[in-house]
């Protein structure tokens, strides 16, 4: 008994002084409260330069975020690439075909087999290509140049090439 009632002692005290403790870290935080994610604010300077060459031969740059994929760049940006990005990333097509430059492509990483099933299916597939949802931007990407090929196959074309 004597061990049950020392035992319910020590509990009220522990309780008491965990209130006591919790009440002060309260009061302490309640003139430092901040509504921000403590997330740095964007810059120019993080930020990856790209340069895709169109189908017309057109040279368009911007800049992407790194970690940011290809497709994620297109879409951000709003750039016009007809039919660039179908499946959304999902790697279901081959849509979002890119072509690069040698030592470029050196620096892309490693293609995985899901990614090479649906570069069987692109049109102008070269030794160099790639699927723009599967290259994530890094520092030592900046100012790599993206080619868009000619012809894209889009199976929600028709035949006769319109929607």
């Amino acid at each position: 008994m004597a061990l049950a009632a020392a035992l319910r002692r020590l509990a009220h005290v522990r309780l008491a002084e965990y209130s006591r403790r919790t009440a002060a870290a309260t009061s302490w935080l309640a003139g430092r409260r901040s509504f921000t994610a403590g997330t740095p604010p964007l810059r120019s300077d993080n930020k990856v330069t790209v340069h895709f060459v169109n189908r017309d031969g057109e040279k368009i740059t911007v800049k992407g975020s790194p970690g940011d994929s290809l497709l994620d760049v297109v879409i951000n940006e709003d750039l016009d690439f007809d039919g660039f990005g179908a499946c959304e990333g999902t790697l279901a097509c081959s849509t979002c075909h890119l072509i690069f430059d040698e030592d470029v492509y050196k620096n892309l990483g490693q293609i995985t087999d899901e990614e090479m099933d649906m570069l069987d299916l692109a049109y102008g597939l070269t030794d160099t290509s790639r699927l723009g949802c599967q290259i994530c931007l890094t520092k030592s990407l900046d100012g790599m140049v993206a080619r868009v090929p000619e012809s894209v196959a889009d199976i929600r074309q028709s035949k006769d090439g319109s929607s």
